[in-house]
């Protein structure tokens, strides 16, 4: 039998950032768990819902699945099977465009919007639940944004140099 080989602290998984990031994730939609059982969505469904109401407020040019799934980083074939739950949640409108029978623009319905001021107190207890301050989470989504630019700039110029 081989004498084990010391592991690297590079290796280790303590040490990932890619580790931390995926089970902080999973723990963020835990904890909206509650939160969405009440509303009756699951966190995707919850993400299209944020998208929508953002959109109420001030809408693309072309409110469609394909904006959407730019949006949210999803493919339509992801974001259909959610759309459709939506709707038959009577919270999401979907219709074809006349032009182009492809192309599926989106809104919201009465009670899509309205649902909107339910999550708000929900989402208080929540960030409440947290432990952070606003500060600190306002510092932390900045963080991870930037980190997210890095990340999808370095994907581009990669796409870009192996074509």
């Amino acid at each position: 039998m081989t004498a084990p080989h010391p592991v690297q602290p590079e290796l280790l998984l303590d040490n990932q950032l890619c580790f931390k990031l995926y089970a902080a994730s999973r723990a963020v939609i835990r904890g909206y768990k509650p939160m969405l059982d009440q509303l009756g969505l699951t966190y995707p469904q919850y993400l299209v819902m944020l998208v929508l109401w953002e959109w109420q407020a001030s809408a693309p040019a072309q409110p469609t699945v394909k904006a959407l799934g730019e949006r949210l980083m999803l493919d339509s074939g992801t974001l259909t099977p959610l759309l459709k739950r939506l709707q038959q949640l009577g919270l999401v409108e979907r219709k074809r465009a006349r032009h182009d029978e492809r192309e599926v623009h989106l809104g919201l319905s009465a009670e899509g919007l309205a649902m909107q001021a339910r999550v708000m107190p929900l989402r208080d207890q929540l960030l409440c639940a947290s432990g952070l301050d606003l500060d600190q989470m306002v510092e932390l989504r900045q963080q991870l944004g930037q980190l997210l630019e890095r990340f999808l700039a370095d994907t581009c110029a990669a796409t870009s140099r192996a074509s």
